[in-house]
């Protein structure tokens, strides 16, 4: 490494409370800590009902800014002025390297990285903005976009070999241009998990003989809790001590309560609300089975959270979910869209649990030390060496 520290300015759109922006915090705080390296974070406001996560950027001491105009919402007049921000910042910073994450950031923050004479370029692919579940113009308007941001990428990242697949159908980008480098999880944090399960029952309204539903998600359109909600009564015709728990908030919250409650389901039903990161192992602890059904996701975290507390893990086949969900051998997949499949499977899971744990412990065995928030911070600084030729 060279005397002076290497500058890295990573940006996003916005730190709520989300995996990806918990994960982009834990590679900028690992990567501080590291001899030769100087982190800096870049967002726009945390607006939005889905929490915040800038208290604990500030709680760290991780240099931070906060660009006003920097918003996910689709702007012309705000985007420009936003652009136009990010290409001072990185003027006046001067990073080696700028490396973004999310769509709105991603597009932005690359051109401006060019246009300010940036050497190095990286983007993260957590998910791809283009999808079945939006319209053909859109979508075409996406992969334009991608396309040209691509072309003044240094390289990319993904947490998933499904995002990479999708990229590089897209025409976004080469295969050897892309490194995966899973999410990193505080693995270390879900070791108790078995002794905080009573107490986090509790805390939601449980008895010793329910049986826990969960999903941790937004609550927002193609993050799929509208499936659980219609296999309800599915399940509980099965299985009448079943329970359901959403943990997360968003704009969909009342019309998903009304949902459950034309379904006659809305008492076994229990909308928890925001829940700060750190408090999610032990709310997971509280489950029986945990729930993703969401269409659109490149990996989702909590499908390995769930996995590190032992708990078995039902998802949609879809995107990178399978290579961590392996269908059998450490969870259940169902027919992404499908009620039916997604009632089936929690079923099984539910009628054969104790086979159900131990595939869930078969997933910690395997996939425990791969999404390490270790691991992502030294594959990320060994990706940066390389592009440095350090």
């Amino acid at each position: 490494m060279p005397d002076a520290a290497v500058r890295v300015v990573h940006v996003i759109t916005r730190m709520i409370l989300g995996g990806a922006q918990e994960s982009t915090l834990a590679i900028c705080d690992g990567l501080r800590r590291r001899p030769g390296w100087d982190a800096v974070l870049v967002t726009g406001p945390p607006i939005g009902p889905e929490g915040e996560l800038l208290s604990e950027v500030r709680r760290r001491g991780l240099p931070c800014h906060v660009l006003s105009q920097l918003r996910r919402s689709v702007s012309p007049v705000r985007d420009t002025v936003a652009f136009i921000q990010l290409f001072r910042l990185f003027r006046r910073l001067r990073p080696a390297i700028v490396h973004t994450h999310s769509s709105k950031a991603g597009i932005l923050g690359r051109f401006a990285a060019r246009a300010a004479g940036v050497p190095i370029i990286v983007h993260t692919v957590r998910g791809l903005p283009f999808h079945p579940y939006q319209g053909r113009l859109q979508n075409a308007l996406y992969i334009a976009l991608e396309r040209a941001a691509a072309s003044v990428t240094t390289h990319f990242t993904a947490v998933a070999r499904a995002m990479v697949q999708g990229a590089v159908a897209a025409g976004v980008g080469a295969p050897e241009r892309f490194t995966v480098i899973r999410s990193g999880i505080d693995v270390d944090a879900y070791a108790d998990c078995a002794a905080r399960r009573k107490e986090a029952r509790r805390r939601f309204g449980f008895g010793p003989d329910d049986v826990v539903i969960g999903k941790v998600a937004r609550l927002f359109d193609l993050k799929g809790h509208r499936f659980l909600i219609d296999a309800a009564p599915a399940i509980l015709g099965r299985c009448p001590r079943a329970k359901f728990l959403f943990l997360g908030d968003g704009i969909l919250r009342e019309a998903l309560q009304a949902r459950a409650n034309a379904l006659g389901v809305r008492d076994r039903f229990v909308f928890a609300g925001l829940v700060p990161p750190h408090e999610v192992p032990a709310c997971i602890s509280g489950m029986d089975v945990l729930v993703h059904a969401s269409l659109h996701e490149g990996l989702a975290r909590v499908l390995v959270q769930g996995l590190l507390c032992a708990k078995p893990v039902v998802t949609f086949a879809l995107d990178g979910a399978p290579e961590v969900i392996i269908d059998g051998v450490t969870g259940r997949l169902a027919t992404a869209g499908s009620v039916g499949g997604l009632a089936r499977a929690v079923i099984w899971s539910i009628e054969n649990y104790p086979q159900a744990v131990e595939m869930a412990r078969e997933g910690r065995r395997r996939f425990s030390n791969e999404f390490r928030i270790e691991t992502a911070v030294a594959q990320t600084e060994s990706l940066y060496r390389r592009l440095l030729r350090m």
